[in-house]
């Protein structure tokens, strides 16, 4: 049984920008947002709390988060890896942030540069800050369903990070296929055996589209019973730290696919592509978005 509606937490003011070699002026990163805002997406991952040395795109965090105007029911969210960050996020007043956890060490040492026992103690850290100011604390599991440096990842690994996020009291956790090696049947087996232990985690799922099998993914994780999901307006995205990583499942794409099954997402699939193709012009290439590709032939 399918859900019967879907939520979208739309990534690519950050997970996608954040590849983005050329700076991107805060207005034109405002402008995008608010064009993802008309279309109806109600979860929006704007920024990281990162360093700039490590990603120059997003310095601006903080201009972006304080420059943003609120609309209804929306939920604004930043990636934070640590205390300083954390900080950085209070100080913006921004309402979420997610703390990301890798699930394999040479992952959490190149992507936050410590091992999972170290990220792990930052996380109770942060989400301590986060219930003293009143900020949501979500969670992330990166490399969850493949690691390109250590192959695949047991499920017992998984739990390892989630008992630790869960005790923390975080009922929002994601898990990302980050350099996009997942396979349906996996998505499947490591779902269902993660809800049968945390049954009160609300779950979310990111994928990227190296293999092409994004939306099949996705399929399985509404299989069983998922019924949030991470995308990119136009595919954007990738890691900077995973050589050749692909970027996100579209989320024009996805929001056609669920569409046709019937399910409810709220959001407005011509004003997305309108979005889609504003990101495409920002960017002066194209992108890897099937439904743009469509959309764009389809006008000519």
């Amino acid at each position: 049984m399918f859900p019967a509606k879907v939520w979208i937490r739309e990534v690519g003011p950050r997970d996608g920008l954040q590849m983005e070699k050329e700076f991107i002026p805060t207005e034109r990163k405002l402008r995008f947002i608010n064009s993802l805002l008309e279309a109806g997406l109600q979860r929006i991952e704007v920024t990281s709390f990162v360093s700039p040395k490590a990603v120059e795109q997003l310095k601006d965090a903080e201009s972006v988060v304080k420059l943003l105007k609120t609309k209804g029911q929306v939920e604004f969210s930043g990636l934070v890896m640590n205390e300083k960050g954390m900080e950085r996020a209070v100080e913006a007043g921004i309402s979420e942030v997610v703390v990301v956890i890798s699930a394999t060490e040479t992952h959490s040492l190149r992507n936050g540069g410590h091992s999972i026992a170290r990220s792990l103690q930052r996380m109770n850290r942060i989400a301590g800050i986060g219930a003293r100011e009143g900020i949501r604390v979500r969670g992330a599991v990166a490399v969850a369903f493949g690691c390109p440096f250590e192959g695949e990842v047991p499920v017992a690994a998984l739990d390892g990070v989630v008992a630790v996020l869960y005790d923390a009291g975080i009922s929002q956790i994601t898990l990302a296929d980050t350099a996009g090696l997942a396979s349906p049947v996996q998505v499947k087996g490591i779902m269902s055996a993660l809800q049968k232990k945390y049954s009160n985690v609300l779950w979310g799922l990111h994928f990227h589209d190296t293999r092409g099998l994004g939306l099949a993914n996705v399929y399985a994780g509404l299989e069983e019973g998922v019924s949030l999901f991470e995308s990119s307006t136009g595919g954007l995205g990738g890691c900077p730290f995973i050589p050749n990583a692909a970027g996100n499942v579209a989320t024009e794409d996805l929001v056609n696919m669920l569409h046709m099954m019937g399910i409810d997402t709220g959001i407005d699939p011509a004003k997305l592509l309108n979005a889609a193709g504003e990101l495409e012009d920002m960017l002066g290439r194209s992108l890897s978005s099937r439904m743009l590709r469509l959309h764009k032939s389809a006008c000519q």
